[in-house]
């Protein structure tokens, strides 16, 4: 049994960091203010997805259907593989057609003393003739913990609430409070669509990293199961921090897909959600398996 606490956090005030995530190493780092040693040293964490509170509708993919307002304010319920997705994607897929869909997906910037800062909510006006002359949209961060002994997970929340993520945390920004919390076994999910499926495609959640300077840990390769060659990916440098001490780290950006050519397609999604290679620990190496078809069709 493999559980998984999926937390969601609601920002109570901007956010001075990382553009696309509060990275797993940063929100480990948070807990261990709030925990024991010898729980917190057990614990891995995924990076945190920015999500806007707005209306929304599921996708075909998910368990659920019908549009929801304030759908990325709260945790659905999970019962497929697929669900635990719905949060995890930069695009936001999932907004109303009817809403302003390229405001509202992308973060609002508010410079705080000389520094560009992810706002926490977006106020956007409307017409004259409206009830109301603007709308306010909250931020919300999505993440999930996981431990190497099973008797650590729920984490209570009473740890898990009034954490602080980003850069000048002495001066307030990038406080959180927990909005919603759950549990889920992976080996109690629903993995039909994808044992249905002939071919299949690996998504990139979060970066994998190919090059640490981090002591001890080892530099790897494109795994062979990825029918892709190191040359036809897009890299990028990310930055790991530890006791004030920053390290880089060489990686495979996220947001790319790649052909699966492995043969234990389930046994590799549910590997992709506890995350691959170095520093999965912190949240680098989160894959989402997809059967080629669908995905063939999206795009």
């Amino acid at each position: 049994m493999t559980l998984l606490q999926q937390v969601h956090w609601e920002l109570e005030m901007d956010y001075i960091g990382h553009p696309y995530y509060v990275s797993g190493n940063a929100i480990l780092h948070a807990l261990g203010q709030q925990l024991p040693q010898d729980v917190h040293e057990t614990l891995h964490a995924s990076h945190g997805f920015f999500v806007p509170g707005q209306f929304g509708t599921f996708p075909e993919t998910h368990s659920q259907d019908g549009i929801r307002p304030y759908l990325g304010s709260g945790l659905p319920d999970v019962e497929t593989y697929d669900d635990l997705f719905l949060l995890r994607q930069s695009s936001h897929s999932w907004l109303l057609d009817s809403r302003p869909r390229d405001a509202l997906n992308t973060h609002d910037i508010r410079v705080q003393s000389g520094h560009p800062a992810l706002t926490h909510e977006t106020i956007m006006g409307r017409p004259q003739a409206a009830d109301k002359k603007q709308q306010t949209t909250k931020w919300y961060v999505h993440a999930y913990l996981h431990a190497d002994g099973s008797d650590c997970i729920p984490i209570e929340d009473r740890h898990l609430d009034g954490l602080q993520f980003g850069g000048k945390r002495n001066y307030g920004y990038g406080a959180v409070s927990l909005k919603d919390t759950q549990v889920v076994d992976i080996e109690s999910l629903d993995f039909s669509r994808l044992e249905a499926a002939d071919e299949y495609v690996l998504s990139l959640t979060t970066p994998f990293v190919l090059e640490t300077e981090y002591p001890c840990a080892a530099d790897q390769d494109i795994p062979w199961w990825w029918a892709v060659d190191r040359c036809d990916l897009r890299e990028r440098q990310e930055k790991l921090l530890e006791q004030r001490e920053v390290f880089s780290l060489q990686t495979v950006d996220h947001g790319q897909t790649v052909r699966y050519d492995g043969d234990c397609p389930i046994k590799t999604a549910k590997n992709g959600l506890c995350r691959i290679g170095s520093h999965a620990k912190y949240g680098f190496g989160e894959i989402r398996v997809t059967p080629r078809e669908a995905h063939d069709t999206l795009s």
